[in-house]
């Protein structure tokens, strides 16, 4: 497993493995590596002949009172735990100088009104930041294969659209959340809830598992779908910041759902914000 933090080195990995034929997978990380990130980097192992597992907390996507400068970041462990998984081939792991020199981006990549809506409205500048810096990765690995969870369904569809507007030659794939036996998302920023607030944050997937329930007995009115997660979010007397169905290629909202959706939501558990969701197929 090597370890690359210039564009230099990282070209030459690629340029080695294009000259014999090799396909490869990017996996792009911020760090704080955990189980969710592991099934991503074996999905990239299943489907690529080499995988890219980049490692960069992107300042460009925290706004002026996010948590950037404390973000939690452990290279030495997110490395072990790569290493014991055995599926990466190489770590992308630049400074905030190589990526962006002078230490910010005069040129950004939005994607319209999908950036807009769902966690955009209280992030304004969130998801310019995501589709950048993605935008770079894909330039610098020049990857067949790009791997994200689908926990972050509104970032997934958002880096499927970029794809597709700016002929990216890269096909996404999105991988199933991974949770904990409570139903908690798996994230990175579940370290900063006490043992109560995890067990307060299991609520969010169990509203969204609530209305799931209602939907299979043939509810297809999403303002109710959305009541009964918010009902449920109140038992544990949780208020969330939105729980909204919208479409799951476009991130439009739905009334009646006769096609995919995602049924998505935002809470605030503590000082730490989270965001779930589900796939609501009417086709199955």
């Amino acid at each position: 497993m090597e370890i690359v933090v210039t564009l230099d080195q990282m070209r030459f990995w690629h340029e080695s493995w294009r000259r014999v034929g090799k396909t490869v997978a990017l996996v792009p990380t911020m760090g704080a590596l955990h189980a969710g990130h592991l099934a991503l980097v074996a999905k990239a192992a299943e489907i690529a002949d080499k995988v890219v597992v980049s490692i960069f907390v992107n300042p460009l996507q925290f706004g002026p009172s996010e948590d950037f400068s404390r973000y939690p970041r452990d290279l030495t462990l997110d490395l072990e735990k790569l290493a014991h998984l055995g599926k990466a081939d190489l770590i992308f792991n630049p400074s905030v100088e190589v990526m962006y020199p002078g230490g910010t981006s005069l040129t950004t990549v939005v994607v319209g009104e999908m950036s807009q809506v769902l966690c955009g409205r209280s992030r304004p500048t969130h998801f310019a930041g995501v589709t950048t810096v993605v935008t770079k990765l894909l330039h610098i690995v020049q990857p067949d294969v790009a791997v994200f969870g689908q926990k972050d369904a509104q970032q997934l569809a958002i880096i499927r659209q970029m794809v597709h507007d700016l002929n990216f030659p890269v096909k996404v794939v999105g991988v199933a959340t991974v949770r904990e036996p409570s139903g908690l998302a798996l994230s990175s920023r579940n370290r900063y809830l006490s043992p109560e607030e995890k067990e307060k944050a299991s609520y969010l997937y169990q509203g969204l598992k609530a209305a799931e329930t209602l939907f299979q007995r043939g509810e297809r009115r999403a303002e109710v779908l959305v009541a009964w997660v918010k009902n449920t979010l109140a038992e544990a007397d949780l208020s969330a910041e939105y729980v909204e169905c919208v479409d799951f290629e476009s991130l439009r909202p739905v009334e009646i759902i006769e096609r995919p959706v995602t049924l998505a939501l935002a809470a605030y558990v503590g000082t730490a914000r989270l965001i779930d969701n589900i796939t609501l197929d009417p086709g199955h």
